[in-house]
């Protein structure tokens, strides 16, 4: 049994490629069995996200289980091989393993350590559960997968520190007001920026929204999808009384929140404290703001530098979960080489035994009488020869089991001798239930 990954993300394939192989959650049961009807596919999982789509596959013959996974992948793509294999990357056994485990761990994500990875892996994972389409390897892979992401963001603070503009803006309030739950946010200008910003501060407690744009229309659209109110931009002394937070983003050549309209604000609000967020190239807010009793002012700039460190911070907690994953990568092949190397040692010494019972009775119907220690040491010459042959092989093979090779050498050896293992295609074994799966993450 031979474990590949085959699949493209943001890396190799540009978003018109991608989204023609993405796979909503309705699409993957049926996708999934299709696949598994292919030659050579004993088990499979598809992981199918806006930034990539792979297919793990457990596989009866590697070769023929890749040929499988990519005729498979064109005829969804529907394009010739050549085109695909632009955008395609291929992982096999150990380089497998590896490449999931970072995944759930969320060390091969776009933004470094992200936290949603994991939930996908982990769905993923049910839907060909429920779709029987694992088998025992599969099944086990998973769970460790799984497992391993849990420990890696328990263990680490690799999702901690903000890496986006938007995120580093909702950290800094937090860190400013302790809480944002019944803060009151002012937009200004209804840019994508704004809007991603004010979404996450939403998400974290922000329960007013004021939205002020010179274009009326455009604030009224942008204050419907959270709830809040436009305003007119005359009114913007007014708004800047009753926000908490203010991002601004307008389009503007000069700044438009000056040091003196912001002294007489601060005046009203008695100097109650004001997070201002100046996300524009020009900036709207004039820098000298900042000096202004009770006001915090970061700009583009200041946000960035934020992300930059914080950055750093994550890559630092990087090589602490990579050292998870190479810790967990080196049990998990431990258990999968015993899935073979025991089963085929027996039939590699039942093997030799049935040549030695076969070649001595020949000699014995040609050598005629014989007496008993003459046989004995006949037979003893035998044991002896054939044990010799096998002993190098059988202490190698255990030795290799303990390495990223060990499953490939099995696999070779019992190619080699042409070895009949009861059981060596591997049932599909018992997936995990989905709550037992919810309790790994």
């Amino acid at each position: 049994m031979f474990l590949v990954t085959v699949g493209l993300n943001h890396k190799t394939a540009p978003v018109e490629i991608r989204e023609k192989l993405a796979f909503t959650e309705s699409q993957l049961p049926e996708a999934l069995q299709t696949l598994k009807q292919y030659p050579a596919i004993d088990g499979c999982v598809l992981l199918s996200t806006c930034n990539r789509t792979e297919i793990y596959a457990a596989c009866t013959d590697m070769t023929q289980g890749l040929k499988s996974i990519k005729t498979f992948l064109m005829e969804c793509l529907h394009e010739e091989e050549c085109e695909i294999d632009n955008f395609l990357y291929i992982h096999t056994l150990y380089d497998c393993v590896h490449h999931l485990f970072r995944v759930a761990s969320g060390l091969d994500s776009m933004i470094l350590g992200e936290t949603q990875i994991l939930g996908q892996v982990r769905q993923a994972y049910q839907i060909a559960s429920a779709a029987e389409s694992t088998n025992k390897i599969i099944n086990t892979l998973f769970h460790k997968a799984i497992a391993v992401g849990k420990r890696v963001r328990t263990e680490t603070e690799i999702d901690k520190n903000a890496v986006s503009i938007s995120y580093a803006a909702v950290e800094l309030a937090r860190q400013l007001f302790g809480t944002l739950e019944g803060k009151a946010i002012l937009i200004i200008g209804a840019g994508k920026m704004s809007e991603l910003t004010a979404k996450h501060l939403v998400a974290n407690g922000v329960t007013s929204v004021l939205v002020s744009n010179r274009s009326y229309d455009k604030a009224v659209e942008l204050a419907e999808k959270f709830g809040g109110k436009a305003v007119k931009f005359d009114q913007l002394v007014e708004c800047l009384i009753q926000a908490d937070i203010v991002i601004s983003a307008t389009a503007a050549r000069h700044a438009i929140i000056l040091p003196e309209i912001v002294q007489k604000v601060m005046q009203t609000r008695q100097y109650r404290p004001i997070f201002l967020i100046d996300i524009a190239v020009p900036r709207d807010i004039d820098p000298e703001v900042a000096t202004i009793q009770g006001v915090t002012l970061f700009d583009i700039d200041d946000l960035q530098n934020v992300v930059d460190r914080n950055l750093q911070e994550r890559k630092k907690e990087a090589v602490k979960a990579q050292k998870i994953v190479d810790e967990e990568i080196k049990e998990f092949f431990s258990w999968l080489n015993t899935q073979f190397v025991v089963p085929t040692i027996v039939a590699l010494k039942q093997f030799g035994e049935e040549i030695k019972q076969r070649e001595l009775e020949k000699a014995f119907n040609k050598l005629g009488d014989l007496t008993e220690r003459e046989r004995n040491i006949i037979q003893a010459l035998a044991h002896s020869i054939v044990n010799s042959i096998l002993h190098r092989p059988i202490v190698n093979l255990k030795a290799y089991a303990q390495t990223s090779h060990g499953h490939l050498y099995t696999e070779i050896l019992q190619n080699l001798f042409d070895l009949q293992i009861e059981g060596q295609r591997i049932k599909p074994g018992k997936p995990m239930a989905a709550e037992e799966v919810e309790e790994l993450v």
